[in-house]
């Protein structure tokens, strides 16, 4: 990983939990890598979301568990990734 890429992952993560930020709330994040049309690949450190661990991978509600429910009642990850994105850019 790149000293870049090490510094924009550092302020994806400063966002805290897109999902829950976009409820009101300030939930510490892991980085959620979003998926591209490539089976087993992953996409680049700079198309990443800060996703808190439910909402992430261990709720029936997370991106992993559950992407129908996830995109369906929180948006796309494109669309998270374009209002990260915003905040990255103006922050």
């Amino acid at each position: 990983m790149t000293k870049d890429e090490k510094k924009h992952l550092s302020k994806v993560i400063d966002i805290g939990c897109i999902v829950c930020r976009n409820m009101g709330y300030h939930t510490p994040a892991e980085i959620h890598h979003i998926r591209n049309k490539t089976l087993g690949r992953r996409s680049s450190h700079y198309e990443t979301i800060p996703l808190c661990p439910y909402h992430h991978r261990s709720s029936n509600y997370s991106i992993h568990l559950n992407p129908k429910y996830f995109i369906k009642h929180f948006g796309t990850e494109q669309e998270l990734l374009n209002e990260v994105m915003c905040y990255v850019d103006n922050g």
